[in-house]
């Protein structure tokens, strides 16, 4: 395949992708919302409950991806400094790898602290989230 086909093709696959997302983020917010109905609740009062603990969450995603951040350049400056005979820098990938991977790692700790510290706050104060 020559470059333009591969570019109709993208774009084909992409815009699909892109419709079959809002379908089904639509599908599931309907199934959702009759499921309520069938319970006896008004869906239009769930989207209005509060969430506390929201900023919390984003924060410690915020802080472990910035510390996996900073790990991963120390980590490619001064542990995996690789460099050719010339003393020149060499990056065949891995390094790259490394940010992308210590991010998410990092974010991920941040989620399970976040977790951690909201079970933590909802059994020590049971009626105030029912």
């Amino acid at each position: 395949m020559d470059e333009g086909h591969l570019a109709i093709l993208w774009l084909i696959l992409s815009s699909l992708a892109f419709f079959a997302t809002i379908f089904g983020i639509r599908y599931m917010r309907t199934r959702e919302n009759m499921a309520m109905i069938e319970k006896g609740l008004d869906p239009k009062l769930n989207r209005n409950r509060p969430a506390p603990f929201v900023n919390l969450k984003w924060g410690l995603l915020m802080v472990g991806a910035g510390i996996g951040l900073a790990v991963a350049f120390i980590l490619g400056e001064y542990v995996l400094n690789a460099t050719n005979k010339w003393g020149e820098r060499m990056d065949d990938g891995r390094i790259t790898f490394l940010y992308f991977a210590l991010i998410a790692i990092g974010g991920g700790i941040g989620l399970i602290f976040s977790y951690k510290i909201e079970k933590k706050e909802l059994l020590d104060k049971p009626e105030l989230y029912k």
